[in-house]
């Protein structure tokens, strides 16, 4: 077996061990929370008012997103989960910490925001019936506040996480952008991490980029990274990748492609790709929180980067190969990923 593919292998049955090994060491999570509502159903029509499709729906479900969906996978691998964030006073909110206490995590850190809209991303799946075997999105609703979250609520949660830093295994931030999270409060949060030697894991809007400067390793699609290549007039990706990590101050940067592979960044220059091993994919409707996920669980264990984006990768394709997109990492599925890449491989050096 040649050099790289053996290191590949030592790494692989490292991660999975670390699974078989999880300790309950916590977590502290800050992010914005939002309720995912999925409607299933046939499209086998237009309207007749308009060329939009009608949708039969024949179930519904629904499930917590965004941060939460975070929390719920870190509490599954069997880590302990300190999250603070915030919920409307409304139907929605109560299912998203109904749903936490079924889990068995805390909802001490979600602070219940009065006269407030939780928000609420709607989805519709509709496929041809008896024609289509998988459905396909055809409308995205969000319902949220029309209102800025008061800031009070966001120094409040903010103070919260600052006190559950220094005794974690790994700080991760989800940013929305609604108002969890000012530039200010996440600066702290990330000092405060670099101050108590732990790892700081953001999935930062492009919007608010600001609020992640300093992290050990921030999270894009690789829609983001072109996005932002354009608007710096730069050549390649690796050339945009190097420009935001001096500019922000980052120690690495993690680009998810989905069907194109993870691919690693760091500011000292080095580059890692991993292709997509998922054989037949077909959603990638979570992707950042299962990396966030697997990064805090593995950099949180003192692994180095480049395992650990060997443990975000195989959870991407966890999610990529979802039978639904509301699915979350959890140790099971992510073990037996990992057991059918270490196969996979031994099977090609035959």
């Amino acid at each position: 077996m040649e050099e790289g593919k053996r290191q590949r292998v030592k790494i692989l049955k490292d991660l999975r061990g670390l699974l078989d090994k999880m300790d309950s060491s916590k977590v502290t999570l800050i992010g914005d929370i939002m309720l995912d509502r999925y409607h299933h159903g046939y499209s086998n029509r237009l309207i007749s008012t308009a060329p939009v499709p009608v949708l039969k729906i024949q179930h519904s479900e629904e499930s917590p997103g965004a941060a939460a969906h975070i929390a719920r996978g870190l509490g599954s691998l069997g880590l302990n989960v300190s999250f603070f964030s915030c919920v409307g006073d409304d139907r929605e909110g109560e299912v998203i910490k109904s749903q936490f206490l079924s889990d068995g995590l805390s909802i001490d850190g979600i602070e219940t925001v009065s006269n407030r809209q939780t928000l609420t991303k709607i989805r519709f799946f509709g496929s041809r019936q008896s024609l289509l075997d998988k459905s396909q999105i055809l409308l995205q609703a969000d319902r949220e506040s029309l209102e800025e979250l008061d800031v009070g609520v966001s120094n409040r949660l903010v103070e919260k996480t600052l006190k559950s830093i220094p005794d974690s295994c790994a700080l991760v931030i989800s940013d929305y952008d609604k108002g969890v999270l000012t530039d200010i409060g996440a600066q702290k949060l990330i000092q405060c991490a670099k101050k108590n030697s732990i790892p700081s894991i953001v999935d930062p809007k492009l919007t608010g980029l600001e609020r992640s400067r300093g992290a050990t390793v921030v999270l894009f699609e690789i829609r983001g990274l072109d996005l932002l290549r354009r608007r710096l007039m730069l050549e390649s990706s690796k050339d945009a990748a190097s420009s935001l990590m001096k500019t922000y101050n980052w120690e690495s940067l993690i680009v998810l492609g989905g069907v194109d592979g993870v691919t690693l960044y760091e500011a000292d220059g080095n580059i890692e790709f991993i292709p997509c091993s998922a054989p037949s994919p077909s959603q990638q409707i979570g992707l950042h929180d299962a990396a966030a996920t697997a990064l805090a669980a593995s950099l949180g264990h003192k692994f180095p980067m480049s395992s650990a984006v060997v443990l975000a990768a195989a959870a991407c394709e966890c999610v990529l190969t979802a039978q639904a997109s509301h699915e979350f990492v959890n140790r099971r599925t992510l073990g037996l990923w990992l057991d059918e890449l270490l196969w996979q491989m031994q099977i090609s050096d035959r």
